[in-house]
C-alpha cells in the first residue's frame, strides 16, 4: 500500500441558515475553499486527481463535478459525490486516503459542503399520488425503527442520566471555548460571501439564563444544547508524500459502522472502539479528541463510553458553538484536528449520522 497524508485542511465559516452565506449555492461556498486549500498547500491544480464531496441535502445530479467545474481544478476531475449524511464529511476523507493508498490516484481533494439556506424543496408522493413537501427524507426502511433526532437524543439523555443543565453546561463550554479560540481559527477559515467574515457567527455569550428561555424540542432538548442548521464547505487535500517543511495528518485508523437506529447518536462508540482495536491504541494516547456535538447529550454520552471524557476535546468549540452543516461537519473535525495537532501529537474525530451510522478516526501528526 503506497502512503497518503492530509498535508492542507481549510473551511468557510459556519454560517447559521439565513445567515452571511445564505445567498450562495454549494459550488459558490465550496470552490473558494478548494481553491484557497490548493494554493496554501503547496500542490499545484493540474496535479489534483479527484475531488471527493460530502453533501446530503442536494438534488443530486452529482454537485462534486459541478464543484470541480466551478474551482480552478482541471477539467479531467471528474468529480465524485457521496451521501452519507453526517458522516459523509469524514468518510469522504477516509475513501480519498484509500483511494491514495490503493496507488490509483496521486492527490485527492476530499470533504463535503452542505447549504441549509438553499436547499431544494422535497415532494414525495404519498399513496394516492398527491405530492407532500418533507424535509428529511426516511433513514429506515420501517417505521417501527424510524425516530426524530431530538427524540432520539433525549432518549440517550435518559438513558445516561444527563439533565437538561448537563446538557447546557456542555453547550456554554462549548461557546466559551470557541469565543476564545476566535484570533486563531482565523488560521483555517477561508474568507467567502458577501461579507468580511473569520468567524464562525453563531457562537456567543450563552449562559444558563438564555439557555432556560431556550425552546424546547423534545424534553430536556433545546435550541440551546442542539447544533443549529447552517451553510459552511470544508476540505482537505491529500497525497502520497509529505511536502518538506509542513505539517501532514496520516491516517492511523479508521472505521464507520452501522449500530442501532433508534439510538443514532451513540454510533460513534463502536465505531471509536474499532479504531482503537485496529491501532493498538489506548484512550491515554490520544491528545486531542474532537467529537461532533449535534446534540449535547449525545457527545457527552459517546465521550463517557468510549473513555475519552478525561481527554482535551473540542477545546476550540464544537458545533453547538458553530452549528451543523451536515455534509461539511465530518471534515471540520479533521481541519480542527490539522490545526491543533504538533508533530508527534494523535488525534481522534468522531461523528454520528441518522440511521445508526457512526464514523471514527485517528490521525498521527508527522512534519
Amino acid at each position: 500500500m503506497q502512503s497518503a497524508y492530509i498535508v492542507g485542511a481549510k473551511r468557510s465559516i459556519v454560517s447559521p441558515i439565513n445567515g452571511p452565506l445564505s445567498s450562495l449555492k454549494i459550488n459558490e461556498l465550496a470552490a473558494p475553499v478548494i481553491n484557497n486549500l490548493i494554493e496554501t498547500s503547496g500542490i499545484k491544480f493540474d496535479d489534483v486527481d479527484e475531488l471527493i464531496v460530502s453533501n446530503a441535502l442536494g438534488a443530486g445530479g452529482n454537485p462534486a463535478r459541478s464543484i470541480a467545474l466551478a474551482s480552478k481544478l482541471p477539467e479531467r476531475v471528474a468529480g465524485l459525490s457521496i451521501d452519507r449524511q453526517c458522516v459523509g464529511g469524514l468518510d469522504a476523507i477516509l475513501l480519498g486516503i484509500k483511494l491514495v493508498q490503493a496507488g490509483s490516484v496521486n492527490i485527492v481533494v476530499a470533504g463535503g459542503v452542505e447549504s441549509f439556506s438553499n436547499r431544494p424543496i422535497r415532494l414525495a408522493q404519498e399513496y394516492d399520488k398527491i405530492l407532500v413537501p418533507y424535509d428529511a427524507p426516511a433513514f429506515t426502511p420501517n417505521l417501527y425503527q424510524e425516530i426524530q433526532m431530538a427524540e432520539a437524543a433525549f432518549n440517550i439523555a435518559e438513558k445516561f442520566g444527563f439533565t437538561q443543565m448537563d446538557q447546557d453546561m456542555f453547550a456554554i463550554n462549548s461557546h466559551v471555548n470557541a469565543l476564545k479560540s476566535k484570533k486563531y481559527l482565523i488560521d483555517e477559515i477561508v474568507n467567502i460571501g458577501p461579507e468580511n467574515t473569520l468567524f464562525d457567527p453563531y457562537t456567543r455569550n450563552l449562559n444558563l439564563k438564555l439557555c432556560e428561555r431556550a425552546p424546547k424540542l423534545f424534553g430536556s432538548i433545546t435550541y440551546a444544547n442542539t447544533a443549529i442548521s447552517a451553510d459552511a464547505a470544508s476540505f482537505v487535500v491529500i497525497c502520497r508524500n509529505i511536502i518538506k517543511g509542513r505539517k501532514a495528518l496520516k491516517l492511523i485508523s479508521g472505521a464507520t459502522v452501522g449500530t442501532n437506529p433508534k439510538l443514532p447518536g451513540l454510533s460513534p462508540i463502536t465505531a471509536i472502539e474499532e479504531v482503537f482495536q485496529a491501532s493498538g491504541l489506548r484512550q491515554k494516547n490520544i491528545n486531542q479528541v474532537e467529537v461532533m456535538e449535534a446534540y449535547a447529550s449525545q457527545a457527552m454520552a459517546c465521550l463517557s463510553e468510549s473513555g475519552l471524557g478525561n481527554v482535551k476535546t473540542n477545546p476550540k468549540g464544537g458545533a453547538l458553538a458553530r452549528g451543523h452543516p451536515i455534509g461539511a461537519s465530518g471534515t471540520i473535525l479533521v481541519t480542527r484536528l490539522f490545526s491543533d495537532l504538533s508533530p508527534g501529537d494523535l488525534g481522534l474525530a468522531a461523528i454520528a449520522a441518522a440511521g445508526g451510522i457512526g464514523s471514527a478516526a485517528i490521525f498521527g501528526c508527522y512534519d
